[in-house]
């Protein structure tokens, strides 16, 4: 019989799933508001199920609850079956966890213990483990891992200029995002093998926002570094910084370290340059210069980032959007592509805005595509292996 997998995707505020039978996806959803406002919306492909409704507030008090309110559900559209497997997001795995792995105890007070080194997210992840472990004890519960796909990138793109010693720590340079670079991966190998062999840069542009450059499969440089701060700038984190902004904060303005890294997490990015919203969609439509100041912004970074991983891989054959932004926003794609045409890129703006997956114009010496990201189904697979007793090589 086909294996039954749910995958979560536990956030601060939100916990997303997605039930599998086998390879097909029988029903997905979220739910968010946790702990304020909480909200179930999900959909049934199996079944027709339809729902979207707030949930009482007892329901959606933390991620336990809210997967306490999940299952009656989740027992109606599996008939009697089983959950064989969950299988969790988890953003960092350390120098250690370098694949996709079966949770035990001592790997999750591993996970714990990376904690301050992805405070946004880890434990809200682990929040979700705990959670699922109760409500499915006979299950098997993997963690995979966003870091994973760049612990074998190179040294040079692995390292700070900071002693030693504190590399020999830990602190190193991970990069995030791993699990939807490693699903388009899978997509270019399955259906464009040719450009997967090439010299790749995918762009994931969402709240989350980075790029990594890669080289058949390979992750050969990428813009986050030592936590999901780095980079590009996001919905609410700031992106690249010098260190010396730090240090001014501390000393000069007097500010703690909670109150630094709350500006830096949560204020800061397109949330912060605007004074409006992080919701690119919301700054589209305003008329405030402010909202037009942080997508000029956004869209600066990603073309002097481009370039930076265009030299990493010494040239450019093919460059990808992905993420909420980079697969919905047309306005983005054109404005980062715009003037490339000195690196051989042009977009055809027809296809830009049908969102067609090649928006490359006909004369375009490098090939622009536009692929959804899925890092529930890139889980699924990583999970399904490991259930069947099978060995990961990523």
């Amino acid at each position: 019989m086909v294996p039954v997998i749910l995958v979560l995707n536990s956030g601060s505020s939100s916990l997303k799933f997605s039930l599998y039978s086998g390879a097909s996806e029988q029903l997905k959803g979220q739910i968010s508001g946790l702990g304020a406002e909480p909200h179930l919306a999900l959909v049934s492909h199996a079944s027709g199920l339809t729902i979207d409704r707030d949930l009482q507030d007892d329901e959606g008090r933390s991620h336990k609850t809210a997967l306490a309110a999940l299952l009656p559900i989740l027992e109606r559209e599996l008939g009697g079956r089983p959950v064989d497997a969950v299988g969790h997001r988890v953003v960092h795995g350390g120098v250690s966890h370098t694949r996709p792995l079966k949770i035990t105890d001592t790997v999750l007070q591993d996970l714990k213990a990376l904690e301050p080194l992805a405070p946004l997210h880890q434990p809200h992840n682990l929040a979700g483990v705990e959670a699922a472990r109760a409500a499915f004890p006979g299950a098997l519960q993997t963690a995979c891992f966003d870091t994973a796909f760049h612990r074998k990138h190179p040294w040079v793109n692995d390292t700070f200029a900071l002693p030693r010693s504190l590399y020999d720590e830990g602190v190193r340079r991970y990069g995030f995002h791993g699990l939807s670079y490693e699903f388009i991966c899978s997509h270019l190998k399955e259906t464009r093998p040719d450009v997967f062999r090439g010299r790749v840069v995918v762009a994931h542009l969402g709240n989350g926002a980075s790029m990594c450059a890669i080289r058949d499969g390979q992750s050969i440089g990428s813009t986050m570094g030592f936590t999901a701060l780095d980079g590009l700038p996001m919905g609410t984190r700031c992106g690249q910084l010098d260190p010396g902004v730090v240090l001014y904060l501390l000393t000069t303005k007097g500010m703690s370290a909670d109150a630094v890294s709350d500006l830096l997490y949560k204020n800061s990015g397109l949330k912060g340059l605007s004074g409006i919203s992080q919701d690119m969609r919301r700054l589209s439509e305003s008329t405030d210069p402010s909202a037009a100041e942080a997508i000029d912004y956004f869209v600066f970074r990603i073309r002097r980032e481009l370039g930076a991983m265009a030299a990493v891989l010494n040239g450019l054959d093919t460059l990808v959007f992905t993420g909420g932004i980079g697969e919905n926003a047309a306005l983005i794609r054109k404005r980062v592509c715009a003037e490339q045409d000195w690196l051989g890129m042009l977009i055809d703006e027809a296809r830009n805005e049908a969102r067609e997956e090649d928006i490359s114009a006909a004369t375009s010496q490098i090939k622009v595509l536009v692929i959804p990201t899925n890092e529930e189904e890139m889980i699924r697979r990583h999970t399904e292996t490991l259930l069947i007793g099978g060995t990961l090589t990523s």
